[in-house]
């Protein structure tokens, strides 16, 4: 039955991918499409349909699927997602933004020259802030919040300073990964041993060849926007002039992410960890009793409030719902075993080790921007890597490595990924728009990553 499920998964991704290449609304398409290729494993005997609580009738679970999504996400990371979405339109409100860019802009100005130079340079920057804040869509939104404006203002378009942020989650490394910690019991190592010997040593160069692919693609992108006349095109250096609320408020915007840090287990100074959630919560109490002290008027502070209430029910109606969507689709096509056909058939062509390694690495890459999860489509072929890899006589930590780093490349160039959501949404700009940007530079990130790997 495998083959016949593999064959309606590309079925129903084909009319997917036509229906929102035709501006159908995502997050319907995505959600019928899993539920129907659900129904389908189910009817063919291939995965039972599980819920949390079966309510005894095959129609009724099936529409369950989507109540289950939303409860997983919302407890899960929705919430997270949402109080930062919140918390950038509330940054906005009180002008702490400006502030921020204000400051920021001084020390920074030989960079209006050089914007392209500026927005490479925060990727390894954001791929250092990502191993103490293991979720690339947390971390994104985060990275809105305090560099998105910087950049903008150094003469960035929007479409590069969000590629940028994006490109920082692009390595699922260090030991707070989930990623990181299924490899590294896959080949039997600690979650530390492996980044030091095996991440690190593959990651550093290839960064700095996406560093370079991101600064000459997004130059090439933006030139090619300016002509059509697009909205997200370069644009001058923002001349700013002081913003009329006290410049101390610059900190705000970047105070979760210092939280985050300062509190890590991985940072160490005190014995005190915070969860994202609760450092965005804090953050804002800590906004808004600074905004009391400035505008002394406690009931103005408190109607201003209901900018965090919209700006988290624009990220849930935006982001979160597209998020479930997308997993629930992704659920689809593992249910009908599409990506556990795709490695049976990729181990019986007859190929060497290393070109199946690179075939299979190149698959999770897809599968990740087809699912929009660098987790699920690792953690859908890594477990079967140390039974394949002695019968095609290669070590399983020279596959799995490549794999696992390839996962979450591609998650950066799907248009159903959470941190693509997440910060296109808050950014006003397109999702799918923002993945064709991410597509090049990825490419031949992966390119290099397993050139590099397999070769030299």
């Amino acid at each position: 039955m495998a083959v016949p499920g593999f064959i309606i998964c590309i079925a129903v991704i084909s009319i997917t991918a036509v229906l929102l290449y035709r501006r159908f609304n995502p997050q319907a398409v995505l959600i019928f499409a899993g539920l129907l290729m659900i129904s389908f494993a189910a009817a063919m005997g291939l995965h039972p349909i599980a819920v949390t609580k079966p309510s005894g009738s095959f129609v009724f679970d099936i529409v369950q699927e989507i109540e289950d999504g939303f409860i997983s996400n919302i407890t899960r990371i929705g919430l997270m997602i949402m109080t930062i979405g919140g918390y950038v339109a509330f940054m906005n409100k009180i002008k702490a933004t400006d502030s921020l860019v204000y400051i920021a802009i001084k020390p920074l100005a030989f960079f209006r020259k050089y914007p392209y130079l500026a927005s490479v340079i925060a990727i390894p920057i954001g791929q250092i802030l990502f191993m103490t804040i293991p979720s690339a869509a947390g971390l994104g939104l985060l990275l809105v919040a305090s560099f998105y404006p910087v950049l903008v203002s150094l003469g960035c378009s929007r479409m590069t300073a969000l590629s940028v942020i994006a490109a920082a989650t692009i390595f699922d490394q260090g030991p707070g990964s989930a990623n990181t910690a299924m490899a590294a019991s896959l080949i039997g190592k600690a979650n530390v041993e492996y980044f030091v010997s095996d991440q690190l040593p593959l990651v550093i160069p290839t960064t700095v060849v996406v560093m370079i692919l991101y600064y000459f693609s997004n130059r090439y992108f933006d030139k090619r926007d300016l002509k059509a006349g697009k909205e997200t095109c370069i644009r001058e250096p923002e001349q700013k002039g002081k913003p009329d609320m006290p410049l101390i408020f610059a900190i705000l915007p970047m105070l979760p992410l210092l939280l985050l840090v300062i509190f890590s287990e991985y940072v160490g100074l005190v014995d005190i960890h915070l969860s994202t959630t609760v450092a965005m919560l804090f953050s804002l109490i800590v906004s808004v009793v600074f905004v009391i002290i400035v505008k002394r008027d406690f009931r103005s502070v408190i109607d201003m409030l209901e900018s965090f209430w919209k700006g988290m029910g624009s990220v849930f109606s935006s982001v979160i719902t597209l998020i479930v969507s997308a997993e629930i689709f992704s659920q689809g096509l593992i249910s009908l075993g599409f990506i556990d056909t795709l490695v049976t058939g990729s181990t019986h062509l007859g190929f060497s080790g290393v070109v199946i390694s690179i075939f299979i690495t190149i698959l999770i890459f897809l599968a990740a921007m087809l699912m929009g999860s660098g987790n699920a489509a690792f953690f859908s072929f890594g477990p079967l890597i140390p039974d394949i890899a002695p019968r095609l006589a290669m070590n399983a930590p020279d596959m799995i490595l490549p794999m696992q780093l390839s996962a979450s490349m591609g998650r950066a160039t799907s248009p159903i990924a959470g941190i693509i959501v997440a910060i296109a949404g808050v950014a006003g700009v397109s999702p799918v728009e923002l993945a064709k940007r991410n597509l090049p530079p990825l490419a031949g990130g992966l390119f290099v990553l397993l050139l590099f790997h397999f070769i030299f």
